[in-house]
């Protein structure tokens, strides 16, 4: 089974793509290489997925690409070869929609919330706390699908949010927060809840009406367009379903 773990910049995805090969010229003579390119915040569903999708597949091994949604989307702009898209947000997917076969499925929804560094040491009670001056606070940056979110977000309750730096994916923002640099930052609920006891939350007003539907969608280009569809009905089929409720994400 081999994975592709996150590209940190666009930089570095057009670099790795190309090195790895798609379907059985990736896999050689055993099989064949599926490549799915995920937001970030899909990490922990989808490494599971990939292991109860590939004991059913046993030609098919799945490479992911994990990054940012608006990373992926450019790298998809720019002829990278992929089989599969999963983002994070409908915008992003309609930025690739000539390079996609068919129509998106929506296969999973999450919402956002404010972490703290573990135990609440700064007495952060919301969203409204954020703007405080004595807080580092961390978001993603708005062409990211967590980004935008976060602006709608904060629109709607009126908070006007300063912060110390704008992340390229939701997964640097946790980082930040879990490891001292940051006193706080939003993410989405699946990451926060991922995290565990290394980080705090505190009740975020108006998550709920901010909701990240996450569609996921076949290229069109794809070098294994049967097991990529497959890969697809797996996600959006039974268990894959449950793998994904039970990292705390929401239904379709």
């Amino acid at each position: 089974m081999t994975r592709l773990l996150a590209a940190t910049s666009v930089t570095a995805l057009v670099l790795a793509l190309p090195a790895c090969g798609t379907s059985a010229e990736g896999a050689g003579s055993s099989g064949t290489t599926l490549r799915v390119a995920a937001a970030a915040s899909l990490t922990a569903p989808f490494e599971e997925i990939a292991d109860a999708y590939e004991a059913e597949h046993e030609d098919v091994s799945v490479e992911y690409q994990f990054a940012g949604s608006s990373d992926l989307a450019s790298q998809i702009d720019n002829g990278a070869r992929l089989d599969v898209f999963a983002s994070a947000d409908e915008a992003t997917m309609d930025q690739v929609a000539d390079a996609v076969t068919g129509d998106p499925t929506i296969f999973a929804t999450n919402v956002l919330t404010v972490i703290t560094e573990p135990g609440n040491p700064r007495k952060i009670t919301g969203l409204t706390d954020l703007p405080r001056p004595d807080l580092d606070v961390v978001v993603c940056a708005e062409p990211v699908p967590c980004g935008a979110a976060t602006k709608e977000l904060t629109e709607q309750q009126g908070v006007t949010l300063d912060p110390a730096s704008e992340e390229s994916k939701v997964t640097d923002v946790l980082t930040k927060v879990r490891t001292g640099e940051a006193d706080a930052g939003v993410v989405y609920v699946t990451d926060a809840a991922g995290a565990g006891d290394e980080v705090g939350t505190v009740e975020t007003k108006g998550a709920d009406e901010v909701v990240s539907r996450y569609p996921i969608a076949a290229l069109a280009d794809a070098s294994s367009p049967a097991e990529a569809q497959e890969f697809i009905d797996f996600v959006t089929g039974p268990k894959g379903q449950q793998i994904l409720r039970d990292k705390g994400f929401g239904a379709p």
